[in-house]
């Protein structure tokens, strides 16, 4: 095997074990009654851009899309694979064969920028959550979350790294 596709196989693979790490994390959350993301919801956001909708006033009032939940799943683990190949572009090919945890961490905390900027204004929670009920306790969840996913991305990496020797 050649190494780019070696290196796209180990994104892939720690892009998918770094979210299924958040996921694990948010579903330990949910368990312990704290409000977690609902998937099904990032599905309707994407599956009206077909029709020219980018922005919502507020995504759980717009009209429900075939799929969504499914959806929104595939586009999760989407992002995580990207930002995957955006760590891997950042730390460079040898931190695929030899992972320290601080470029996995930094990334994963920069990567709320993503719902701060993008995902939450165009779902109408405004920036970074401004426009919720307690937008303190919703910025510190999505750090956390991300930190987490940060987190994943190191404990993939150092996995795909070992069982790849």
């Amino acid at each position: 095997m050649n190494t780019v596709t070696s290196n796209a196989q180990h994104i892939l693979l720690i892009g998918i074990g770094a979210t299924a790490v958040m996921d694990a994390w948010l579903l330990l959350l949910q368990r312990l009654g704290v409000p977690t993301l609902n998937f099904a919801m990032i599905g309707r956001w994407a599956g009206h851009w077909r029709r020219g909708v980018w922005t919502h006033d507020a995504i759980a009032r717009a009209a429900p899309v075939r799929g969504e939940l499914a959806l929104g799943w595939l586009l999760h683990y989407a992002t995580g694979i990207a930002f995957a190949g955006l760590l891997a572009g950042i730390a460079g090919r040898d931190w695929l064969q030899q992972p320290t945890l601080l470029p996995a961490l930094c990334v994963g905390i920069a990567t709320v920028a993503a719902p701060w900027l993008v995902m939450q204004p165009a779902m109408g929670a405004g920036i970074a959550s401004a426009r919720t009920p307690e937008p303190a306790k919703n910025r510190l969840r999505s750090l956390a979350n991300h930190g987490i996913f940060g987190l994943g991305l190191y404990l993939a990496a150092v996995s795909i790294a070992w069982i790849s020797r």
